[in-house]
């Protein structure tokens, strides 16, 4: 058998990397020294091997001799684990090397995602169960309180490979100055690609039956072995080793677990037990409070419940959060105003290209009852001279477009709940919506603007590495050229340059004197401004004269 690189991977190899691979269990604790033998040769069953021994399998049985509590049964008090650090391992090489061995073994089929398959499984068995990782994060929450907990629980979920470190470190990350403050910019490329071989069995693949898990955001997905393309119903991530921690928001049963593809520090999601819509209301909000009366230094939203305006899943109810200050939230404040009825509360309008609005209070209960207010007079509000209609009839339906992404954290003994006011109208001259990426900005960003948008975070698609690079390429090529046609011809005839043509230009007239040691950030600032506007697009009270009477108007109304 050969790995990646092309040299042979014997049965001696492999059991040098099992036995590293479970060496790394024990040293991160995922492993208990006194399982490691099991975990050896329940590794090796995973990926079709049925041997060879384990090269330090006697210093194994020792450790696991040295921390049994029945090895001295005259011994009082309990068996302190031995546990050795591990200096310098590799963890995804280790586990790729290995899962390609299972793929040898003919465990999965030969594509990426029958190779994470195995991969999954691997780690799987070197995991405790999920009752007994809701066991450890109780005891961490009591002893140490929700921070220690969350770190812990972290932790695990990074060492366990179930948060890709080390895909999520590809992704290209930057801030830009702008006129709304630091703008954060990701371009994506962690998330794996397709792989042509799954994209032809998918096409060949019956579609019967129903479909288990009904979607990636199921509970039921904890412990799920995966499928592949080929499979009914297509291809389904593995996720044998998702822990999901049961916890209670509104009275009811929900799940927390961590984003295997983060965006930012401790991303993570919370999801309902069972398979619903998304909704946004009084309830569901009163859900995000009791989330960070859970845990306080967490941030935690909801993207909106309406199509354009609300994020890709919105077949299953769940929240984003994590520790993570957002540009929306450094933001000051443009103003104040009032809400009749509601003294109590501190009402803003946050500066923000977006039209968000910011509610305080101590008290959780008048702060839900103000928020429910705002939420119930922009369901109906409408106000045709800047765009904003509450419904329209198609098809003999009603079809409402109001509706808000709600963000929730705790400021010392104060509740803080952003309102993000968002419309998904659309018309002829914006087919994709009226407060969606406009035409001219679908060069950088086209897709749904949801809750990570919002708040100040651009995820962008990975096309724009090669063709940026492409762009930089024509911009160094004809800098401090008076002739602009020739750059123009440059970029339009260049495939991955065509789309961003106008843009380049205005770059180049804006940075005639470009050079290869400033052009990245002028590109990068570029992208941001660019951003920028998807975010003023998006904002229903544009920051005008007209769009601040507009906003005047509706406030007014509450």
């Amino acid at each position: 058998m050969a790995v990646g690189n092309g040299s042979a991977y014997g049965a001696e190899q492999l059991a040098h990397d099992v036995s590293k691979l479970v060496g790394y269990a024990v040293s991160t604790g995922l492993v208990h020294p006194g399982d490691a033998m099991w975990a050896y040769n329940t590794v090796l069953e995973a990926v079709g091997a049925q041997g060879p021994a384990a090269p330090d399998a006697a210093e194994l049985l020792a450790d696991a001799y040295v921390c049994a509590p029945t090895a001295d049964l005259a011994q009082a008090g309990p068996v302190s684990a031995f546990v050795s650090p591990q200096e310098g391992f590799d963890l995804e090489g280790t586990v790729g090397r290995i899962a390609a061995a299972g793929i040898a073994a003919g465990c999965e089929e030969d594509t990426p995602s029958g190779a994470d398959r195995i991969a999954t499984r691997v780690m799987n068995v070197l995991m405790p169960r999920p009752s007994e990782v809701a066991r450890r994060f109780a005891d961490e929450y009591a002893a140490g309180g929700p921070q220690a907990a969350t770190d812990w629980f972290y932790r695990m979920s990074c060492d366990s490979r179930y948060v890709r470190r080390a895909a999520i470190a590809r992704n290209i990350a930057w801030t830009s100055s702008t006129p709304w403050g630091e703008l954060e910019i990701t371009i994506n490329l962690s998330k794996p690609e397709k792989d042509p071989k799954a994209i032809a069995a998918a096409g060949a693949a019956p579609a019967t039956g129903e479909v288990y898990p009904a979607c990636q955001l199921c509970m039921e997905n904890e412990g799920y072995p995966g499928r592949g393309a080929g499979a009914a119903h297509g291809a389904h991530p593995a996720r044998q080793n998702l822990r999901i921690l049961p916890i209670t928001l509104g009275g009811e049963h929900w799940g927390l677990q961590y984003s295997p593809y983060a965006y930012f520090d401790e991303h993570c999601i919370a999801m309902s037990a069972e398979h619903r819509l998304m909704h946004v209301d009084r309830e569901n909000m009163g859900r995000l409070l009791d989330f960070v009366d859970l845990f306080g230094h967490y941030f935690i939203g909801s993207n909106a419940d309406l199509p354009i305006v609300g994020g890709s899943i919105l077949s299953h109810d769940h929240f984003q959060g994590g520790r993570h200050v957002f540009p929306m939230m450094k933001a000051p404040a443009a103003g104040a105003f009032e809400i009749p009825g509601f003294a109590d509360i501190a009402c803003e309008v946050v500066r923000w290209p977006m039209s968000v609005l910011r509610l305080r209070a101590a008290d959780r209960e008048r702060l839900l009852d103000a928020a429910a207010h705002v939420l119930d007079v922009w369901r109906a509000y409408s106000d045709p001279s800047v765009g904003i209609l509450a419904s329209t009839v198609e098809d003999g339906t009603e079809v409402r477009h109001n509706t808000i992404t709600p963000v929730a954290c705790k400021d010392g003994s104060d509740y803080v709940l952003y309102l993000a006011l968002r419309c998904n109208i659309t018309t002829s001259e914006h087919p994709l919506g009226v407060f969606h990426p406009h035409a001219e900005r679908h060069h950088i960003k086209k897709e749904n603007i949801g809750l990570i948008e919002v708040m100040g975070l651009a995820i962008l698609p990975p096309r724009l590495v090669e063709e940026l690079g492409a762009v930089r390429g024509h911009l160094l090529a004809h800098a401090g050229a008076d002739d602009r046609a020739a750059l123009a011809r440059a970029l339009e005839s260049d495939p991955l340059c065509a789309s961003h043509a106008a843009w380049a230009l205005e770059l180049a007239c804006a940075h005639p004197d470009i050079a290869p040691e400033t052009a990245d950030q002028i590109i990068r600032d570029g992208v941001s401004d660019v951003f920028a506007g998807v975010l003023e697009d998006a904002g229903v009270f544009k920051w005008d004269e007209p769009g601040r009477a507009a906003l005047d108007h509706f406030l007014a109304t509450l």
